[in-house]
């Protein structure tokens, strides 16, 4: 692949990336949600279809916060990867494999390192949030600070072309912009290929408590929650407070079992829904139980299929995701040796 990359910083849609290496990260912190199904993995799903995906367990990223207790990180890793095979993703398609196995990733990152300005990291917003919001644990470490220099090295050690992002996270894309281009200014031009993102237009989940879901704010309904607990999880959503009895008439713009039923209800059936409720035909006990009849219909392949990857399994998608990715992760690390002039 060229290092070089007419690509423009943010791109539009995902027709822009049609042919294009794509590159995605995922932190192995356990178990996935229909957050990450609705938010992010279902675009995965499209993008693989039509560009050369890789697709990677960032193992090292969840030490930048979570260094002090790694005991559930291998169990951590295989529960990540399952859910991502279950969901959808193709290891005979797409390439997947743990950060960990390339040692590559590390001697770029440490190159990077070298020639990144302390203050671009600083700067980064991310990190002052998390210092904020993680202020009762040791947090404030080289690694934790280093975050989008080992992002970078990710990235355009695969030559990746695009990454897809939330808005959050394009001040992450932009530091990795800025250190490819140092890196050019210093040693010469095509040592890396300067990464684009694409914004993600994945739907933004709510739990049953009115946030985002969260795993951190335990209103998550995992994907590989039985049936009878996601319809446990989702009688406990909050309804329109001033709909008390059936024949009340809601108001669905407000409701998160609406906007829930907006994802995962047919469109004809969430006119219906939206009607009943308005003139007080619908009991808000009623449309819980038809959202979890919808929800469960998504999840029944991803339960089925989980349940039958193993950890020898997920074992050997590992190790072909790295088998197949380490040629690529040589040739950069030989061009920029070269470039560095060691």
């Amino acid at each position: 692949m060229n290092p070089t990359s007419s690509l423009p910083a943010v791109l539009s849609s995902p027709a822009d990336a049609r042919g294009r290496r794509v590159l995605t990260g995922y932190r192995p912190t356990g178990k996935l949600h229909l957050g990450h199904l609705l938010g992010n993995i279902q675009a995965n799903l499209a993008l693989q279809e039509t560009n050369e995906c890789y697709f990677f367990v960032a193992d090292w990223h969840a030490l930048t916060s979570g260094y002090e207790d790694t005991s559930d990180l291998h169990a951590n890793v295989v529960e990540l990867v399952a859910d991502l095979v279950a969901a959808g993703l193709e290891p005979e398609r797409a390439t997947i494999y743990r950060q960990s196995d390339l040692p590559e990733v590390a001697e770029l990152n440490l190159y990077l390192s070298m020639i990144t300005p302390l203050g671009w990291l600083e700067r980064n917003p991310t990190h002052k949030e998390q210092l904020r919001e993680l202020s009762t644990r040791q947090i404030n470490t080289i690694g934790n600070l280093g975050y989008p220099v080992l992002q970078t090295a990710d990235i355009t050690l695969v030559d990746g072309e695009v990454v897809p992002v939330g808005e959050d996270q394009l001040p992450h894309l932009e530091i990795a912009r800025e250190i490819v281009r140092r890196l050019a200014h210093i040693y010469g031009e095509g040592l890396l290929l300067e990464p684009s993102a694409l914004v993600s237009g994945g739907a933004r989940v709510l739990g049953w408590d009115g946030r985002k879901m969260s795993k951190s704010y335990g209103n998550a309904v995992f994907l590989d929650d039985a049936a009878e607990t996601v319809a446990e999880k989702l009688r406990q959503y909050i309804t329109d407070p001033e709909k008390i009895r059936l024949k009340d008439p809601g108001r669905p713009e407000i409701c998160s079992v609406f906007a829930l039923h907006g994802l995962f209800t047919p469109a004809a059936d969430v006119a219906v829904v939206d009607a009943e409720c308005r003139a007080g035909e619908r009991g808000c006990v009623a449309c819980k139980a038809e959202l979890a009849q919808n929800v469960n219909a998504m999840l029944d392949p991803i339960r089925t299929r989980k349940a039958e990857l193993g950890e020898d399994e997920i074992g050997d998608i590992l190790a072909e995701g790295a088998r197949r990715v380490r040629p690529v992760a040589t040739k950069t690390i030989e061009r920029v040796r070269r470039g560095i002039r060691l």
